[in-house]
């Protein structure tokens, strides 16, 4: 009886738990519909998107960057297309050093490609392909395509690179590109504008979802103040890639638009003609056209290759560059200061006029030298000028008058004269950078230093400012600029490099030319006066040997700026001065005399008196100008059209074939890799 209990018990007990399995397996059966029916219904959305975007990549599309051309339609930078070996480092599966090594017996890499490539790897944040090798040669890759398979990971592409026709010329206004660093991507992506240290901006539409897929930018120049209006807008396309990456086919595509181009005010040939004449020497010159503001020439010198630093510089040309002691990449116009020297007593006078603490026929007896408290102000001619009124002060570059005059008006008169004509201003320039100057008052002595004696202004101090020395010290371009408004008769316009921005799409042009910024307040016959005087300085004065037989009438005023004091009763003698501290040789002028179609300032440094060093360039650029006479010694400047042009009619050189020419068969590949050129936008026509 027992025996049945027992049976029945461990029936009962055995369906209990078919029962409980039975249930449990219900549940998970019905947990797995519910989630099915979550999964296909509620969520088919979401998913369904998630697999198309595994199925779909969206590839950035480079646009063209804009051209820079002069006003002549001269090139100064453009785009050519070119092969390059890319790396894509999420896809390596294997040591990335030994990959380079076996790419390298196949594709020759440099080390300076090596510490490219690594130093790009560290910056690289996202899985974008990087460049190995740029500028392949056909042969080159029709070598890697024939081993294609052998490195995943590893492709050629077909990219636009940056290039600068016309080397060294104008290089501190054009500027150059350069890949794009951590700092820069974080400029882009924290700023909405680019601004300049006035906090006004030149180009204030940067998106950096703009640069997707762009690897350079401007980095100095024209070339970086102008950067999202050069760079273009960002085109995509929608490409279907199989599960290992690969494209497959293209779904859709929006068209990249091409940055518009820039056409500047600079003369290249002006330019061109200036960077020679100033030889071996280090300085700046500066050409503005006074009723438009537009900067027909911006030179500084020495000057270098925009072209070494597009693909980075080594390191040893880098070295070269930046340690060398005539300073080739500092742009001088721009942000180099100098004491104007003599330059400066026109604007003297004219102040001296226009406060009324001088008539024209107001003379003195220059002794040779100006005497304030215990200290001697000697002029530059022993004995002095004799009888010297305002006139003859300017033509005769009389320091004693001068000297007398700052004492008359004083430090504070002096600097609200100066100041609207844009001395120690910034002058608003559409290149970044632009460097301050200092024109000089108790104010901004007080600002500047720190100790209380430092602080205080000493009415000696004044005297030497009359002549352009003391604190006095302004850059080539704020010189340029006021000669520039002096020349204008007090209407200020606002110096631009860039002329016309043409789209790239229309062709239509925007004119960049400002409208008059404001006026000087001055009376016409002060100006005549000042005019006359400085056309008196090239007839009469310390300039007329320079412009001896010149056909057309000019006004100037040279200039000559001590880097260094001198004793009492000690003379300078160049020749046993070291080399960097000898004066400064300087020039301002403008023509024709009666309706100046120019206006410039320039300084030769460590180049002595204003009158033999500078005075003749002004002399040289003032005949090309008016006359269209170029220099015998000076050769024509050849642009990249012209040198095609002449290459083209020159007889075909054939070259026999030599057994070192003769490579694998991988060469036959060429012919057929030519679809990969269709990638890259075409070879944009240089607009000459």
């Amino acid at each position: 009886m027992s025996e049945f209990r027992d049976a029945q018990a461990a029936l009962s007990q055995f369906r209990f738990r078919i029962a409980a399995a039975g249930a449990l397996v219900l549940i998970c059966f019905a947990v797995l519909l519910v989630r099915f029916f979550w999964l296909q219904a509620v969520r088919y959305n979401h998913y369904a998107l998630a697999a198309e975007d595994n199925r779909i990549a969206i590839v950035p599309i480079v646009p063209n960057r804009g051209l820079i051309l002069d006003r002549n339609a001269v090139v100064l930078a453009q785009n050519y297309s070119a092969y390059t070996l890319e790396i894509n480092p999420s896809k390596i599966s294997q040591d990335l050093e030994s990959l380079i090594n076996e790419l390298g017996k196949v594709v020759e890499i440099y080390p300076r490609d090596r510490k490219r490539f690594k130093k790009q790897l560290d910056e690289s944040k996202n899985f974008e392909t990087l460049p190995i090798r740029t500028l392949l040669s056909d042969e080159e890759v029709a070598r890697f395509a024939a081993q294609r398979y052998r490195f995943a990971g590893v492709e050629i592409r077909a990219r636009l690179f940056r290039q600068y026709p016309l080397g060294e010329l104008a290089s501190h206004v054009v500027g150059y590109i350069g890949r794009m660093s951590v700092s820069d991507r974080e400029r882009l992506e924290d700023a909405s504008d680019v601004n300049d240290e006035r906090g006004q901006d030149f180009d204030s539409r940067i998106d950096i979802a703009n640069y997707r897929g762009t690897d350079y930018v401007g980095k100095v120049g024209v070339e970086q103040s102008y950067e999202t209006t050069l760079h273009g807008i960002t085109g995509f396309e929608e490409v279907e890639v199989s599960a290992g990456g690969r494209a497959v086919r293209a779904l859709s595509s929006t068209p990249a638009t091409p940055g518009d181009n820039l056409i500047l005010s600079l003369d290249a040939r002006l330019q061109y003609l200036v960077e020679h004449l100033f030889g071996d020497r280090r300085g700046a010159f500066v050409a503005i056209e006074p009723a438009t503001g537009d900067v027909l020439a911006f030179v500084s010198k020495p000057t270098f290759d925009p072209n070494l630093f597009v693909e980075g510089i080594d390191s040893e040309t880098w070295k070269s560059l930046n340690e060398a002691p005539s300073k080739p990449l500092f742009n001088r116009p721009l942000k180099g200061t100098y004491s104007p020297g003599s330059t400066y007593k026109p604007f003297m006078a004219l102040a001296a006029l226009s406060t009324g603490k001088r008539t024209p026929e107001q003379s003195i007896a220059d002794p040779g030298y100006f005497m304030f408290g215990n200290h001697q102000f000697r002029d530059d001619k022993v004995g002095g000028h004799g009888i010297v009124d305002m006139y003859r002060s300017i033509v005769q570059s009389c320091d004693t008058y001068y000297y007398i005059l700052a004492r008359d008006l004083g430090v504070s008169a002096m600097h609200d004269f100066m100041k609207p004509f844009g001395f120690g201003q910034i002058t608003g320039i559409d290149i970044i950078g632009e460097a301050r100057g200092v024109l000089p008052s108790p104010e901004w002595k007080r600002a500047v230093y720190r100790k209380a004696e430092q602080q205080k202004w000493y009415p000696g101090e004044t005297i030497s400012l009359g002549i352009g020395q003391g604190y006095n010290s302004f850059t080539i371009l704020q010189m340029a600029a006021a000669t520039a408004n002096l020349a204008n008769r007090g209407v200020v316009m606002q110096p631009h490099v860039v002329r016309v921005i043409e789209d790239a799409v229309t062709r239509a042009h925007t004119l960049t030319t400002p409208k008059e910024s404001y006026r000087i307040p001055l009376l016409p016959a002060h100006i005549d006066l000042i005019h006359q005087a400085m056309v008196g300085v090239n007839k009469e004065g310390t300039g007329a040997r320079a412009f001896t037989g010149a056909k057309y009438i000019s006004a100037g005023k040279t200039g000559t700026a001590q880097l260094f004091s001198i004793a009492q009763g000690q003379k300078y003698h160049a020749g046993k001065t070291q080399e960097h501290l000898r004066d400064n040789a300087l020039f301002i002028g403008f023509a024709p005399a009666d309706k100046p179609k120019i206006a410039f300032a320039l300084v030769v440094e460590n180049n002595g008196f204003g009158a033999q060093a500078a005075a003749p360039i002004a002399r040289q650029v003032l005949d090309y100008m008016l006359e269209g006479t170029w220099p015998s010694n000076v050769p024509p400047l050849m642009t990249a059209n012209e040198k095609n042009k002449l290459l083209a009619s020159a007889p075909p050189q054939i070259d026999k074939p030599k057994s070192a020419d003769v490579v694998d068969p991988a060469v036959m590949l060429v012919q057929a890799l030519s679809s990969l050129r269709k990638q890259a936008h075409p070879r944009v026509s240089t607009g000459e």
